[in-house]
């Protein structure tokens, strides 16, 4: 079976990763963002429930997997990883459940970002996930980012055409680490960080 492609989005907002960090692919599934991200020399872990799932990524040798089951029941999340573990970036793309988003945003390092994406309320006028349990609010990943004191860099929320019809919501959020503040002597930039953000222009990674 082929291997979807990775997420435009994810795609776009990549590059604000740091070179040398450690992705958290959320409920990865077939592992489409693990892949592209290890082509990229990212270490990466693969979290998800399904083993079956998980033993086709084993053989990347930049890839540590996770076998968990985030959802012990509709109100509660069972985080695999220790409260000190951080990543420089956790990726989320067709998946939500509300009990997981402090953990999620608990997880990013210093200059990490929040990579979110997934099906939004109006959805369930074009059939599954129609439960609203799984659709965002409007404008929910916003409240999540404000919550956390993260910096958010892009959000969308709306419908899309193709390549499948869908409401969605998608977020790309920073844990800043402070100023990029330096040597003003040497003539270097000298002030707050800089996300660089794609123009009209600019070639997405495939």
């Amino acid at each position: 079976m082929a291997i979807p492609a990775a997420s435009e989005w994810v795609r776009r907002w990549a590059h604000l990763v740091p070179r040398d960090g450690v992705v958290l692919d959320v409920a990865c599934g077939s592992g489409r963002h693990v892949r592209w991200f290890a082509q990229r020399n990212h270490s990466v872990v693969a979290l998800d429930r399904d083993a079956q799932a998980l033993a086709a990524l084993a053989e990347l040798p930049t890839v540590r997997i996770v076998h968990a089951d985030l959802e012990p029941d509709e109100d509660s999340a069972a985080w695999p990883f220790e409260a000190h573990q951080r990543f420089a970036a956790v990726v989320v793309t067709q998946y939500l459940h509300r009990p997981l988003f402090d953990d999620l945003t608990e997880a990013l390092a210093p200059g990490g970002v929040l990579l979110y994406e997934t099906f939004a309320q109006g959805h369930e006028t074009l059939g599954r996930p129609s439960n609203p349990r799984f659709l965002l609010r409007s404008g929910e990943l916003l409240e999540v980012a404000r919550h956390a004191a993260l910096r958010v860099v892009a959000f969308e929320d709306g419908f899309v055409a193709g390549p499948k019809p869908a409401f969605v919501q998608r977020l790309c959020a920073v844990r800043e680490s402070g100023g990029d503040v330096r040597d003003r002597e040497t003539g270097s930039y000298d002030g707050p960080t800089r996300y660089d953000l794609p123009g009209q222009s600019a070639t997405i990674p495939v």
